[in-house]
């Protein structure tokens, strides 16, 4: 019997036999006809497809390769003489002045028959081992560079031959992008075209970036080893200078001799197994160590800021050494000008360090953050720093002593919740396991954490440390952003004992957290970077994270005031609100009390500044005599230079009550104010000594009153600010550039006000500063304005005089010996004014004229009012037919010129404080 369901079946399909009437098609057949049919794939037509494609790739191929031919050959022929540069890459500070530029130093050309075989060899086996073999582009390197971009999912790596790398050299671009390549290429294979391996290779070595500002193999030569003939160079300095290509920077051999030994190493393993020299010279040459000292270059202001810049520029972008020299780019900096010069200042006084024994001095380093924002605002890494020198503030390791107690022990016990500020703490004999710390003072049954910190007394730090567990300790380190190393996992952190040691930048960095309330901020000295087409390329995000509790920082603050005012570090005082923490290592020498590091760390309500001092080689004949002290005098010198001025505030609670409103008083009748007076007198002088442009006027009269200072060059459509907020009638410029003509002119306002009213301008005063090549020029006395006498001075604003006899034998005010230097231009015999070193030459009037204050130098003991450096200070000139307030911004409509208009909080002066008692920093 039939399968009715296969029957049904056969029906739908339209199967002959069934009752679907003599087998005719069902509507389902009927769809199926008005589908379109399928094209068959015939042989015929995959042939056809294929050849078209063929030959168009062909075609594009041969364009493209025309293309690349064409241009390369073109760029080659208008670039092969020259390195091409946009512009001077220009740094500016955190109020917008320029502090310093960036200009190359190419070195003398060599043929290729005079550079040494194995000096090719060193670079060819580091560079581009296959340099020999290829045509100017190696397929297998662009292979594997393609593949590390795909894993990495960027442009890291680019493949390049020397001759690659020549071509970026003639045409300039810092970006990895495929037109560049491609143009790149193009002049690549143009060059092989036309020259030799030996000559290309010579281009390559006369071109390339060596670090700072110094192009090409003789340059590098002569700058690191001092020898002009590259034939004397030895396999260790060769590999040396083979070394730093991939990073100038980061492998300069005097900036970093360790980065530069290791990478030396590199090139001497890569010559070995190239077969270009043998084991032993390898190992030989590897274990060198660098030791030659250039010649010292010319010294300018600020450049070991500007030398930082550039490294964290390098290290922010992906910006090169080399790009930052030729590609005219604009970086605005977090430096205060002030703070930077103070602590250049006072490295430079030989009375603030220790007399070495011999030629061996005792060197020193300090970094300066924002409270605020964790922005450096000074930094310095070396005596007598020059450009490329060893900066001792971040490349140079040390051990920190005491100044670590706060970091490894007391602030992460009081972070625990177990102790507090008034906790007594361990202070008997003991050991811990193997460990057996000592007290330099006795012991006792106990004492309080305040007290132990304070006295900086030892066994309690490390019983604490103890208590709270050593991984609390180094985990709380870490946090603060110092470099702890698996060595570190032990009880003698918390004395200061690191493997590997700190520097002043991590330091007040980490100190920086206890000053802002519990956050940790990565110190930063660039605000924003800007490329020759005013594009910004670069801009500093904020960041921080909370590392300890508001409550913590506070308590630890309150503690280390203590340390200051009560216990060892009473000599950083500097006569305002101030934490911080010494730190001493001793020399750990049989028979030698010496010490090898000293430290003091502390911060105000405004900056944090960490100091370290010693040897850069301690041994039994280079130790230090002093102690902390000597660290806590050094700060103290330059942290009331560099806040002075600068509004006292305290250090606020973090759970202080707000201030209850007072009881509304009866309105009172409007005070009707004089306004405030036009400043007179302006007089302005360059100290070529110092260069810098100084300048003093007349005080007006009157309370709170602050003064405004502009400046206009030449070339400039009208003048700009450059100090806002200055107390004394006296200011520096420092920014001042060689060759250039400046005018410059004064107002006055009074603080407190609202709104601030600017006075009219002072006199114009216009001043020329001299080149650089003609030091020597005799100059003329300072000018007065001529259509003024020599300004009087209220009786109460005149300093003491000694009596009439004693001629000219005044002291200046800030401890230079004073020749009878008149206040202002007064003839008498008294004390300087406004910072004046006591020349007596203001008016040309004998003895005892003082100038205004513009006139530097140091007096004659001989009471003749003649300035011993005198003829090096290149006076202003006076505009008398310019209106009193020409030139002047108005303040309506320059945010510069209203500091309740302002745009970039960085832009304030230096030392300004806002209206309510705080500082302003960027």
């Amino acid at each position: 019997m039939p399968n009715p369901q296969l029957s049904r079946s056969n029906r739908t399909t339209g199967g002959s036999g069934g009752g679907n009437g003599g087998g005719k098609k069902p509507p389902t057949t009927a769809k199926k006809k008005s589908s379109p049919k399928k094209k068959k794939i015939t042989g015929k037509r995959v042939f056809w497809t294929l050849f078209f494609t063929a030959a168009f790739a062909v075609l594009c191929a041969l364009c493209g390769y025309l293309f690349i031919t064409v241009n390369g050959e073109k760029i080659l022929a208008a670039n092969k003489d020259k390195i091409e540069i946009k512009a001077p890459t220009v740094i500016y500070d955190r109020t917008g002045v320029q502090i310093g530029e960036i200009k190359i130093q190419r070195g003398e050309e060599v043929e290729a028959q005079d550079i040494p075989e194995l000096l090719k060899d060193a670079f060819v086996a580091t560079e581009d081992k296959r340099f020999f073999e290829h045509s100017g582009v190696d397929l297998r390197s662009i292979g594997r560079a393609a593949v590390k971009d795909i894993v990495a999912r960027s442009a890291v790596e680019g493949g390049s031959t020397i001759t690659q790398q020549l071509a970026k050299n003639i045409f300039l671009s810092a970006d990895k992008t495929f037109f560049r390549k491609a143009t790149e290429v193009s002049i690549a294979l143009a060059l092989e075209r036309n020259y030799q391996k030996d000559e290309i290779l010579a281009m390559y070595l006369n071109r390339i970036s060596f670090g700072g500002q110094y192009y090409g193999i003789k340059a590098a030569s002569e700058r690191y080893f001092g020898k002009s003939n590259l034939n004397d160079l030895k396999l260790w300095e060769i590999a040396t200078l083979a070394a730093m290509p991939k990073a100038p920077t980061r492998y300069n051999p005097i900036a970093n001799p360790d980065k530069s030994k290791d990478r030396r190493a590199v090139v001497l393993q890569l010559m070995y197994e190239q077969g270009y020299i043998t084991k032993a010279e390898k190992d030989e040459a590897a274990k060198v160590d660098y030791n030659y000292t250039p010649p010292e270059t010319k010294e300018t202001h600020y450049q070991a800021f500007v030398d930082y810049v550039l490294q964290e520029a390098e290290d922010a972008t992906a910006l090169t050494e080399d790009d930052l020299n030729r590609g005219g780019y604009k970086i605005y900096t977090t430096m205060d000008a002030k703070a930077q010069q103070s602590l250049e200042d006072a490295f430079k006084d030989d009375s603030l360090f220790e007399q070495s024994p011999d030629d061996q001095p005792v060197q020193a380093s300090m970094t300066i953050t924002n409270n605020q924002n964790g922005s450096i605002v000074a930094i310095l890494g070396a005596r007598n720093y020059h450009k490329g020198d060893f900066n001792r503030a971040v490349n140079s390791y040390r051990q920190p002593g005491s100044a670590f107690k706060p970091i490894a022990s007391y602030a992460p016990a009081l972070e625990s919740g177990q102790f507090t500020a008034d906790s007594q703490l361990n202070n008997e004999q003991q050991s811990f396991g193997s460990y057996n710390p000592k007290n330099l003072h006795g012991y006792s049954k106990s004492v309080s954490m305040r007290e132990a910190l304070a006295e900086s007394i030892n066994i309690p730090a490390v019983w604490l440390l103890n208590q709270i567990g050593i991984d609390t300790g180094y985990r709380f380190a870490q946090s603060l952003g110092i470099t702890m190393t698996e060595n570190d996992h032990n009880l003698a952190i918390a004395l200061g004992g690191l493997d590997k040691g700190t520097n002043t930048l991590e330091m007040a960095q980490a100190y920086n957290s206890f000053a802002n309330g519990g956050k940790f901020i990565e110190a930063y000295a660039i605000k924003s970077i800007r490329d020759s087409n005013e594009v910004e390329i670069y801009s500093r995000i904020d960041s921080s994270k909370s590392v300890m509790s508001p409550k913590t920082a506070y308590d630890m603050t309150q503690m280390m005031k203590s340390v200051v005012t009560d216990g060892t570090g009473r000599k950083a005082d500097i006569g305002r609100p101030l934490a911080g923490k010494t730190g001493t290592t001793q020399s750990n020498i049989s028979g030698n009390s010496g010490n090898r590091d000293v430290w003091f760390v502390g911060y105000t309500p405004e900056w944090t500044g960490a100091v370290w001092m010693g040897y850069d080689k301690p041994d039994g004949e280079h130790m230090l005599k002093n102690s902390s002290g000597l660290a806590a005098s050094m700060f103290s010198r330059i942290m009331k230079q560099a806040l002075e001025g600068t509004p006292v505030t305290d250090f606020k609670a973090p759970d202080a009550p707000a201030p209850q409103p007072a009881e509304p008083a009866e309105p009172a009748e409007p005070v009707q104010k004089e306004p405030v007076g036009a400043p007179t007198g302006l007089v302005a002088s360059y100290d070529v000594n110092a260069q810098k442009v100084m300048l003093s006027w007349q005080p007006v009269a009157g309370e709170n009153v602050r003064y405004r200072l502009y400046r206009q060059e030449s070339s400039e459509a009208q003048p700009s600010l450059i100090n806002g907020d200055l107390m004394s009638a006296s200011a520096d410029d420092p920014s001042a550039m060689p060759g250039l003509t400046y005018s410059y002119a004064v107002t006055a306002y009074r603080a407190g006000e609202d709104p601030i009213v600017e006075s009219a301008a002072s006199n114009t005063v216009s001043l020329t500063v001299p080149a650089a090549d003609n030091p020597e020029e005799d100059l003329p006395d300072e000018t007065i304005p001529p259509d003024q006498e020599e300004p009087e001075i209220d009786e109460e604003e005149q300093p003491v005089t000694p009596p009439a006899e004693d001629n000219g034998q005044g002291n200046g005010n800030q401890g230079n010996n004073g020749n009878g230097n008149g206040n202002q231009g007064n003839n008498g015999n008294g004390n300087g004014n406004n910072g004046n070193n006591g020349n007596g030459n203001g008016n040309g009037n004998g003895n005892g004229n003082g100038g205004g204050g513009a006139n530097p130098g140091n007096s004659d003991p001989s009471g003749t009012g003649n300035s011993a450096e005198g003829d090096n200070t290149v006076p202003g000139t006076v505009v008398p037919e310019a209106p009193v307030d020409q030139g002047q911004p108005d303040p309506s409509t320059d945010p510069a010129a209203d500091p309740n208009v302002q745009t970039d909080p960085a832009a304030g002066d230096p030392n300004a404080g806002t209206q309510d008692g705080t500082v302003s920093q960027p």
